[in-house]
């Protein structure tokens, strides 16, 4: 992929999701518990919603980033339920990569396996956020593949962020915002989210203090 065009394009990213993350209008409350919201308002890429979750992780910023970032053969793989595979086919920069993931079934089967390509940036801010970026992405060696429905994702990604004063503790705050495709009845996909975000965070959790040493 041209770099310098890869570049522009996870950069628009990258500043569509510090606004989602600085706007707090238009949000509805969907689900609550465990000190984790999730929240969603409709999206403006397409016909359906972008989720936001938010919740304080147990652990350092360093060792909430090891299970959150994403690399070939990573811990998301062993704790995200979600994540059955992922894998970097292309390399730009250091911090500038297209990926594949796949996913297993879900919400009883009802959802079939999905794989996403995804166009993917991480960025280190001066106030020690740590941020990842990303959208949906063609590329050519990652064609359709049998046995899987092509989703999309929409400009989407995640904030680690430091707590002032607590530095075992991080404000995790993610941004879902998929088109899973296929032939889904809408209250399946409006009841899969905000459920398997609220337990992205437990997971998260669980993952963060089986890993700390």
């Amino acid at each position: 992929m041209d770099p310098a065009l890869a570049a522009q394009i996870s950069e628009a990213v990258a500043e569509k999701l510090l606004q989602y993350r600085r706007d707090t209008s238009g949000w509805k409350i969907c689900r609550e518990g465990n000190g984790v919201s999730v929240s969603w308002r409709p999206s403006v890429e397409f016909p359906g919603n972008l989720y936001r979750g938010e919740g304080v992780v147990r652990g350092t910023l360093a060792k909430v980033w090891d299970c959150l970032k994403p690399v070939s053969g990573g811990l998301r793989e062993k704790w995200d339920e979600n994540v059955h595979s992922f894998e970097i086919i292309e390399n730009i920069t250091d911090t500038l990569f297209v990926s594949r993931t796949s996913t297993p079934s879900a919400a009883m089967k009802i959802i079939s396996p999905r794989d996403f390509v995804d166009l993917v940036l991480i960025k280190k801010y001066e106030d020690g956020v740590i941020s990842t970026n990303a959208t949906n992405i063609e590329h050519p060696s990652c064609p359709l593949q049998p046995g899987y429905v092509r989703g999309f994702n929409h400009p989407c990604g995640c904030f680690c962020e430091p707590l002032p004063g607590e530095p075992d503790k991080t404000h995790v705050v993610t941004f879902f915002h998929t088109d899973l495709s296929g032939y889904l009845p809408q209250k399946v996909v409006e009841s899969f989210f905000p459920r398997s975000m609220a337990g992205f965070y437990t997971n998260l959790q669980k993952a963060v203090t089986k890993y700390q040493d």
